[in-house]
């Protein structure tokens, strides 16, 4: 009744009817296949649950450092003792890790398309903690008269306000810019139709490989009753795995016809091969990452590696670096020349062997010196100027250096060396 006097209200629009419906689901959509669909059960289905976690994970192992521009604005340096170091890098708030707030963020990302965190800051305007808030406990508004932004976190059935600045929020790609679209939302049919795939596979191998059963006889039953009381007889009695295979006992004049379909015919294969690789698609995901291993071959797995890295993570940095750099820094720190930065080259790692040349061509054109390879491979410095000295290969010079060597002596006809011609000796005044 509280819905059916919503809809009568002016003030009452599809969205919040779509809303009510989903409520009255558990939260869910319904799909074509079957199967309601939201960001919980969506993660039933198992190449979904491989493509986040494999997101996840490589967000939640970049490095994440605060630095400070050097005041000509050639190179950086990293802020060890700047407040905010500590929160993005080693502890966002007192439960957590920063590798388990930066995965918890973006579970929340893949799965509803917005990422939320509460800020906490101290009287001297200082960022002392980070908590993650769930997607589904938070309401993101804009205020008709105003223009304002304006979030609501849902705690036990009360809303409290939150000003824009107060909370951490990295939305995805949307319309409006406000929140960012769920993955999950856009493609439920896509999802539900896996889902619903799966549960016909669990299905057939539960009920001991015995589907489409239809029961015969000839003789005609009193009642419904005893019509149920057949059919849960034999069901108890011969489905199931732990049935399979056992004689069956009919009586009555019972027969058993099967009315199959094979995998083949159902194109059980097919389909779950097809909605594996839209979902990688979606998740940009090469699909070697999450064990489907059907088109991969060595030459090119490393390629797709990068590409992931390129295409997948990289969006999702740049919007935590950018969401960080708006709201964790003040005014004067940004211009002071503070900012946040991932390594994402702890994603861009190859082999030993192509890392190691790699590094060795740094070496040799006085690009890094040893103790910066060194730092690299996790390893301590070399004392002394051994370890700081940049080396670059002996038949290379700058032009500066070569201006300022001596022109070589003229050589003759014969490629010798010509000999000064003598001067004559100098006269005596009266000599002989």
């Amino acid at each position: 009744m509280g819905i059916i006097r919503k809809i009568i209200s002016k003030n009452y629009s599809l969205t919040d009817f779509d809303r009510d419906i989903r409520l009255l689901m558990g939260g869910a959509y319904p799909t074509k296949a079957g199967p309601l669909i939201n960001q919980q059960t969506a993660l039933r289905l198992s190449t979904l649950l491989a493509c986040i976690r494999v997101r996840t994970e490589s967000f939640g192992c970049l490095p994440c450092s605060v630095y400070h521009r050097r005041k000509d604005g050639k190179g950086r340096d990293e802020a060890y003792t700047h407040p905010l170091y500590e929160i993005v890098h080693t502890e966002p708030n007192e439960r957590m890790t920063a590798l388990t707030w930066r995965e918890t963020s973006n579970v929340n990302f893949d799965a509803d398309g917005n990422c939320y965190s509460i800020i906490d800051w101290n009287r001297r305007g200082q960022v002392i903690s980070l908590y993650p808030v769930p997607y589904y406990q938070m309401d993101v508004r804009q205020n008709q008269e105003t223009g304002a932004i304006e979030y609501y976190v849902i705690d036990r059935g009360k809303y409290e306000y939150f000003p824009p600045e107060k909370i951490y929020h990295v939305p995805g790609f949307g319309f409006d810019g406000l929140k960012g679209y769920s993955i999950v939302r856009l493609a439920q049919e896509t999802i539900g139709l896996g889902l619903a795939v799966s549960e016909f596979i669990e299905r057939f191998y539960g009920q001991g490989m015995n589907f489409g059963i239809a029961l015969e006889t000839e003789k005609t039953f009193k009642d419904q009753s005893e019509v149920d009381f057949v059919k849960k007889q034999f069901e108890e009695r011969y489905s199931g795995l732990a049935n399979a295979h056992r004689p069956i006992i009919l009586h009555g004049g019972l027969k058993v016809n099967r009315i199959p379909i094979s995998f083949a015919d159902a194109q059980t294969i097919e389909v779950l091969k097809l909605t594996d690789t839209q979902i990688c698609g979606l998740m940009r995901v090469p699909p070697h990452m999450v064990a489907h291993l059907d088109r991969a071959t060595f030459s090119n797995i490393e390629h797709q590696g990068i590409e992931y890295v390129i295409y997948s993570m990289l969006p999702i940095i740049t919007r935590h670096e950018a969401e960080m750099n708006r709201k964790l820094f003040t005014s004067a720190e940004r211009a002071q020349g503070y900012f946040v930065k991932f390594n994402i080259d702890a994603l861009l790692r190859g082999d030993a062997k192509a890392r190691a040349e790699a590094l060795a061509r740094k070496r040799q054109n006085g690009i890094i010196n040893a103790n910066e390879w060194r730092a690299l491979d996790d390893e301590n410095p070399i004392d002394g100027p051994a370890g700081e000295v940049y080396l670059v290969n002996g038949n290379m010079i700058s032009t500066e250096t070569a201006a300022k060597q001596q022109p070589k002596k003229q050589t003759g006809d014969e490629g010798e060396q010509t000999q000064p011609r003598p001067q004559p000796p100098l006269q005596r005044n009266g000599g002989d």
